[in-house]
């Protein structure tokens, strides 16, 4: 398993106007796949979320010119993450990185995306019966159970 650890910076705010937000760690390491990512990504000692995470330079709006990062969209959380540190854990690819020919495309695309991170995480990760609705979004220590 891939295991990404930095500290969340502004980006474009793109993924926010897009419906996405995301957020967005700087990659100088080569050695990690451009892609998008089934993920899980740790905000506190006990807190986890799955995550939409793409790798790679943004090439619908930069092309190959773009900085590299990290843009991890966790599922039901609203919470502000700028200037903390996370831990993303990869899990499966799910597509290569691409450019699209416009906005509504790549949104399209994301919809997609983000379903196929529900599904993977109601099937790594089911709620337990005690759990609300509310905590069943976030996964905390003692729901987390994910083996590579």
């Amino acid at each position: 398993m891939t295991v990404i650890e930095g500290i969340v910076e502004h980006g474009d705010q793109r993924g926010r106007l897009l419906g996405f937000p995301t957020a967005n760690i700087p990659l100088d390491n080569e050695d990690v796949q451009d892609g998008v990512w089934t993920a899980i990504v740790q905000i506190e000692s006990d807190r986890w979320f799955p995550a939409a995470v793409s790798i790679g330079r943004r090439r619908t709006f930069y092309g190959e010119a773009g900085q590299r990062l990290i843009e991890a969209h966790l599922l039901d959380f609203t919470e502000n993450l700028y200037g903390r540190r996370i831990r993303v854990e990869l899990a499966t690819k799910i597509r290569p990185q691409r450019a699209f020919d416009d906005v509504q495309a790549l949104t399209e695309q994301l919809n997609q995306d983000v379903q196929k991170v529900h599904e993977w995480s109601i099937s790594h990760f089911p709620p337990s019966p005690s759990q609300t609705h509310r905590e069943s979004s976030g996964l905390n220590s003692k729901t987390l159970s994910y083996a590579s």
